[in-house]
């Protein structure tokens, strides 16, 4: 479902890395699939080239189109919306392939299937409830129109992009969310129980706490407006591609279900036991590291195709490298610290290297609009940095997350939305369907724009982390109350017994000798 945190084990580490490597067919999908990213790429790539010349002008907040001019507009950037929400969805695949490649061999088929219906489910629910409660208007908690989409209209608000496109693009948002849950849940969670509380995080909880921050009168995305929620504060809340909507709260769930489930039976922690202690050894390392790359591949996606424009192609170029920069700084950052400090310093370890790369993914979304390269680089090393020490903490606390959801997510995701209100560069503005408008620009602390903005991030952010995490604590206690086989954790013997729970709940082994 997920990134994942890794933590290095002694012994049979090179056999299982020689081992992978000898089956070419582990490697076939993973290449297929980004083969076919990169083509539509470079279509979306040369459609951005030719507008200029279609349009025969620069785009600006301040030019006026023909009606035909403003349909080619719209068309355009619908066509662009539509392709980051297919790049988006594409990210299903990688979080399979990491969460898989860095399970036990036992747990990989519920991987598989969880992934799967976690998506099915998402897709019928935000299509029925999830995108009304969270995109429509209403008041200033929850949406309260547009259900099974009906009485919607034909574009979303001022964005001049087909609602419809605007769905498929915001249901891969919310499918991401589904799935960075189960990663911190793998290998002790009952399939019913599974399918129990995604309908409540796909249709509830991430589209109401969303709605706050994304929704068209949400009490944050409003606030420090006139008669609104803090009006003396002059700032909203800011998250411009969801380090909090998307990464904190799916991180915050990981860790109220990995809290309510308890660590899977034989599990020994490293405060425990430093011989023994830590997550069990990743079984298929390439298969990890082949998801990593096309979940990063995936983010040029989510990151600038949150600008529903194609024609802010200087803030498109500039997300773009942004999320590339933080990325490369994330990786750097938490494979060194790896390698200098901690149980297991003196290796390069390849878990850190890709959570580190995550992480740094994660921390630029909500600010990349509005920070510079330089600034860039900084936040993803600090976002390596959180997610090493946050493995180590959840370790501490013997929280048994499988993958480092909570690490990647929860606290990356936490500390890129604080990162805006220091490091916003005081350059940009906002996107629009005609291009940038950049007539109020957002001030970060480090560039003298005082407190105000982080302010609003810390605020946001507070509230958000402290609402999912009561809600999912409810939640998933209430699943766990429920009697079998609907109750949130596996059967004992269905956890322990011969295949493990992929034979118990879905009588099938992911590998054949």
């Amino acid at each position: 479902m997920d990134s994942t945190a890794f933590i290095p084990h002694r012994g049979g580490f090179l056999a299982r890395i020689s081992e992978n490597m000898s089956k070419p067919k582990n490697w076939k999908l993973g290449f297929a699939i980004l083969g076919g990213k990169m083509i539509g790429l470079l279509l979306v790539i040369a459609a951005m080239m030719m507008i200029p010349g279609i349009l025969g002008t620069s785009a600006s907040a301040a030019d006026t189109y023909t009606p035909h001019e403003t349909s080619l507009i719209n068309s355009l950037n619908t066509v662009w919306t539509l392709v980051a929400a297919f790049l988006v969805f594409g990210m299903q695949a990688g979080f399979v392939m990491l969460e898989a490649g860095f399970a036990r061999k036992r747990e990989t088929v519920n991987i598989l299937v969880e992934c799967t219906l976690d998506t099915a489910i998402c897709g019928i629910s935000f299509w029925a409830i999830g995108y009304a409660f969270m995109f429509s208007h209403g008041n200033g908690f929850i949406g309260t129109h547009w259900f099974f989409l009906q009485g919607a209209p034909d574009t979303y608000e001022a964005t001049g992009v087909a609602l419809l496109a605007h769905w498929i693009f915001q249901f891969a948002f919310a499918d991401t969310a589904s799935t960075i849950t189960s990663g911190a849940m793998i290998g002790r969670t009952s399939f019913r129980g599974d399918i129990i509380y995604s309908i409540g995080v796909t249709a509830f909880i991430y589209p109401i706490i969303g709605h706050w921050a994304w929704g068209p009168d949400g009490f944050l995305a409003t606030m420090g407006s006139a008669d609104m929620f803090l009006p003396s504060l002059g700032q909203p809340f800011r998250d411009f591609a969801g380090s909090t909507v998307v990464h904190t709260i799916g991180g915050v769930v990981s860790l109220a279900g990995a809290i309510v489930l308890g660590p899977r039976i034989g599990r020994v922690f490293l405060r425990d036991d430093k011989q023994r202690g830590g997550l069990p050894a990743a079984h298929n390392l390439p298969l990890a590291t082949i998801g990593a790359f096309l979940l990063w591949f995936g983010w040029y996606g989510f990151n600038p195709g949150s600008t529903l424009s194609a024609m802010d192609f200087q803030g498109i170029g500039r997300i773009a490298a942004n999320t590339t920069l933080a990325a490369c700084a994330g990786s750097l950052a938490a494979m060194l610290l790896a390698l200098w400090v901690g149980p297991f310093k003196g290796k390069f370890d390849t878990g850190f290297a890709l959570n580190g790369m995550l992480a740094g993914l994660v921390a630029i979304t909500a600010p990349c609009y509005w920070v510079s390269p330089f600034g860039s680089i900084i936040i993803g090393l600090i976002g390596g940095g959180v997610v090493f020490m946050g493995v180590y903490l959840m370790e501490y606390l013997r929280v048994d997350d499988p993958v480092g959801a909570v690490s990647v997510h929860g606290l990356a995701g936490i500390w890129g939305t604080l990162s805006l209100g220091l490091f916003a560069s005081g350059q940009f503005g906002a996107a629009n369907p005609t291009g940038a408008d950049n007539s109020a620009v957002v001030t970060g602390l480090f560039y003298g724009g005082g407190w105000s903005v982080l302010g609003a991030q810390a605020i946001g952010s507070l509230i958000v982390t402290l609402s999912t995490f009561g809600i999912s604590m409810v939640l998933m206690y209430a699943v766990s109350k429920l009697p079998y086989p609907f109750k949130l954790r596996v059967e004992a013997h269905g956890e322990t017994g011969p295949g493990g729970i992929d034979v118990f709940e879905h009588g099938a082994e992911a590998y054949h000798n």
